[in-house]
């Protein structure tokens, strides 16, 4: 890899994978300033305080709009990068960002909790319109040595990033940095940083050469961008490969999403893709994200100690997506897959007994602190990535669109429905809530078992036939 490779992957990571992990985390340490935030002002604008539940239903709204910003900024980043191009598209998205945290950062200073709930659906719409790192290196991998070679290093960078993001924000939420109740508008509005940084390195890189060959038709640009980004004047046979990949681009009718959902042939993989997606979100990793200050607290944490606690689950989320990320090749995507749920779904499962049992076994705390850390090794190590890949392998490229539009609206949908609705289901269930995660995580271990075949070194063609 050569550094001005390098530097732009990190860059469009920094300011994209990572920017959405923050934004899924920075909601947990500072839940109950903004919710005193949030009643005072209810206080002084209408003479009387908001009750718990509807307290509870607008800050589930301002936890949950961040995935609502996320699905409409992923069905308009086509047009983006149609109109702008890959680096415009990032742009004008960084520029989005920087308007959400004036809108955050300012919000308490002007009295205005709408203020905040806008910001989020923002910095929602920002994280869904955000180009993956993986479409600066994907053009670049045969002269690198092949797609086997790089697929995964690469691939993995976003989820990396992501899981980076996450333990970022947990960091800065610790008492001594940004945790206390004075700064949590400008813990919400650090967003700008990896967003400003982007959009003042951005231009120092030539456009995706990618997008300038097949999208633009321009040659002459697409072989100076490889020239810089390779070091190298030797760049004719990356060119070919994607003059060839544009011919047959040309040739081929894109299929829609209608299409692809009336297509009988495709009908299995068509599911599988839904049921991965789904199950990602709704095997309870965004509650855990977006309250594990509450979920710690109800398990008998001291207040003190949850910060640091929280803190420790994110550093070992990083070592596990490592972990994931270097030996899918080696294990496959199916065993990953299917250990990753199943472990989530016995550690949410144990999340209900250790709660339980807590009165009686006062260690029963730490226990629930193990389950946590089961459910977010499990999920980084498999169900984080493997469906993203394995989406892309299901599906030739007539019909690859559209797949990633239906798995990436229900990925968006239900992490909204997790996040609305999380709270709820605690007031109401209490202890067995947690039951619900388990049998989602175990139905689609199950599933996957059962229906999706070891898609690692098998053609597009083999696999339809195993599906058949």
């Amino acid at each position: 890899l050569t550094f001005p490779l390098l530097s732009v992957t990190l860059l469009v990571s920094f300011g994209s994978s990572m920017l959405y992990g923050y934004n899924l985390a920075v909601v947990n340490s500072p839940a109950e300033h903004i919710k005193a935030f949030y009643n005072t002002t209810w206080f002084q604008r209408y003479g009387q305080g908001l009750g718990p539940a509807p307290l509870t239903l607008l800050y589930a709204l301002t936890v949950s709009i961040f995935a609502l910003g996320g699905l409409g900024g992923s069905l308009l980043v086509g047009v983006l990068v149609e109109r702008y191009g890959r680096n415009g598209a990032l742009s004008r998205s960084a520029l989005l960002v920087l308007l959400a945290g004036g809108f955050m950062g300012f919000s308490r200073e002007l009295g205005s909790p709408e203020m905040v709930i806008i910001g989020r659906s923002i910095t929602g719409i920002h994280s869904g319109g955000c180009t993956a790192p993986s479409s600066w290196l994907s053009p670049l991998q045969p002269f690198l040595g092949g797609w086997r070679r790089l697929c995964i290093p690469t691939g993995s960078v976003e989820g990396i990033f992501i899981c980076l993001g996450v333990f970022s924000a947990q960091v800065l939420s610790l008492p001594e940095l940004l945790g206390k109740d004075r700064f949590w508008p400008l813990f919400l509005s650090v967003v700008v940083v990896p967003a400003s940084l982007q959009l003042l390195l951005l231009h120092c890189f030539p456009e995706s050469p990618r997008y300038l060959l097949i999208e633009r038709n321009d040659v002459c640009g697409a072989t100076k961008a490889l020239q810089r980004f390779l070091g190298s004047p030797e760049v004719q046979d990356v060119i070919e490969e994607m003059q060839e990949e544009q011919r047959s681009l040309s040739s081929m009718e894109m299929a829609s999403v209608w299409q692809l959902l009336r297509e009988r042939s495709l009908r299995w993989q068509t599911l599988s893709v839904a049921v991965l997606n789904a199950g990602m979100q709704l095997s309870g990793i965004d509650a855990i994200w977006f309250y594990t200050n509450t979920i710690f607290e109800n398990a008998g944490i001291p207040v003190s100690q949850i910060p640091y606690t929280t803190m420790g689950t994110g550093a070992i989320e990083v070592v596990a997506g490592l972990i994931g990320c270097f030996t899918i090749e080696r294990v496959g995507r199916r065993p990953l897959i299917i250990t990753g749920f199943c472990a989530m779904g016995v550690c949410s499962a144990g999340i209900t007994i250790s709660l339980l049992l807590q009165a009686a076994l006062p260690w029963m705390r730490y226990v629930s602190v193990a389950c946590v850390v089961g459910i977010i090794a499990g999920f980084c190590m498999g169900p984080a990535g493997v469906p993203f890949l394995m989406t892309a392998e299901l599906f030739m490229q007539s019909h690859r669109p559209a797949a990633y539009i239906v798995g990436g609206s229900l990925n968006w949908l239900c992490n909204f429905t997790i996040g609305f609705i999380f709270p709820f289901l605690q007031m109401s269930a209490g202890a067995f809530c947690y039951l619900v995660f388990c049998g989602v995580c175990l139905l689609v271990a199950l599933y996957v078992y059962l229906v999706i075949p070891e898609t690692k070194n098998k053609t597009f063609m083999e696999i339809s036939h195993i599906f058949a």
